[in-house]
């Protein structure tokens, strides 16, 4: 591969507020929970309909729904609640103790009732004991999907290690088995492709630790003023050493830009794996293009290749952890589908997006656009 240029903190440490919303068709009800509930942010609804648009325009951690209201009961609103948020949390109001009553909203998956008139203290005890619930919930929901990614990183690992591992294995059991002549032409070829093998599987190797680094750094952005044409200069050479065999062409177009205010590890991990992508995907001798400019009040990076091109139902789940395109349907595709999932999760963290547009057979390009204030 060559390369050819065309021309020379400001957030709290503090908690945000959980968001409480307030369903009651009695307003002096509706203002006693709020007066009571000054360490959450209240919203107030005097009905299932207001309280439902609420529901969807806000971040709501809790409802807490009086049982009967004009125009639809607390039942009605526990229904539709669950059915947008299965996991919502909703406590009853109710003026009503009747056995009927009480299974009919556990049916429905109420997590709390409290009797009125209302005790503050049992208001209170009640929520929180529903949100610290919820918490929970979603803390062991997180932890079920980092099992279940985990299990799907060590299966790909897995089988990404096999295939070289098993080249390897097959060439030295050969060799002294005594099938393979050293005067045989084939001989050389075999070196060749063992030889190939055991690189690929040092480049996962280092893939492997580079996922890692990724991984640790995922939530950390450190942004400081940075000339984007040098880090684009530096992914490039970069670029250069992984395919020093490859005979693409790749043509990097500067523009003159004032620094641009980035966190440079993030995005040069970025801008490699786009550009890995298009030599990967591209065949030999296909020119590629990297223009670095700036559009409106953006730093842009674009990606252009004359490559396999991506279909369109594909382009929407490149970006999807674990996902690899595979044009020649060999099942083989080399690498961990990790790299262009980070890529545009990097970008976004700094506030920046990547899109990416392509047609089969006619190449891809992808654009990198970061704010320059």
């Amino acid at each position: 591969m060559t390369v050819s240029s065309l021309s020379d903190k400001g957030r709290t440490l503090s908690s945000p507020k959980k968001t409480i919303l307030v369903v009651d068709d009695e307003r002096i009800i509706r203002e006693l929970c709020e007066r009571a509930l000054r360490n959450y942010r209240v919203f107030q609804a005097a009905n299932c309909d207001e309280a439902l648009q609420i529901y969807k325009k806000e971040q709501i951690d809790l409802v807490l729904s009086d049982m009967v209201m004009p125009g639809g009961s607390g039942i009605d609103l526990l229904k539709q609640i669950k059915a947008l948020d299965p996991n919502a949390p909703v406590i009853i109001m109710t003026g009503f103790v009747e056995k009927e009553t009480i299974l009919n909203a556990l049916k429905e998956d109420a997590d709390d009732f409290i009797n009125k008139p209302l005790s503050l203290l049992q208001l209170k005890t009640s929520i929180e004991k529903t949100l610290e619930k919820k918490a929970l919930k979603e803390e062991l929901a997180a932890i079920k999907r980092a099992d279940e990614l985990k299990r799907a990183f060590l299966s790909l690992v897995s089988h990404k290690f096999r295939t070289p591992i098993t080249g390897i294995s097959l060439f030295l059991q050969n060799l002294r088995m005594g099938v393979l002549n050293p005067g045989d032409p084939l001989f050389g070829e075999n070196i060749k492709l063992a030889s190939t093998e055991a690189d690929y599987l040092g480049q996962l190797v280092t893939d492997l630790l580079a996922f890692s680094q990724v991984m640790v750094s995922d939530t950390a952005v450190d942004k400081k003023p940075c000339n984007l044409n040098e880090i684009v200069a530096e992914v490039l050479l970069k670029c250069q050493e992984m395919h020093c065999d490859i005979g693409n062409v790749v043509d990097f177009i500067p523009e003159e830009l004032p620094p641009v205010p980035l966190d440079a590890f993030k995005t040069r991990f970025a801008l490699l794996q786009v550009i890995d992508n298009a030599i990967k995907f591209s065949g030999d001798g296909c020119r590629i293009s990297v223009k670095a400019g700036m559009c409106e009040d953006t730093a842009e990076i674009v990606v252009s290749d004359c490559g396999v091109g991506i279909s369109e139902s594909e382009a929407t789940r490149v970006f999807d952890k674990f996902y690899q395109i595979d044009p020649a349907n060999t099942g083989q595709v080399r690498g961990f589908g990790l790299g262009l999932f980070y890529a545009r999760d990097f970008i976004r963290q700094q506030g920046g997006s990547i899109t990416l547009a392509s047609k089969p057979g006619v190449g891809t390009t992808v654009t990198i656009r970061l704010p320059l204030q």
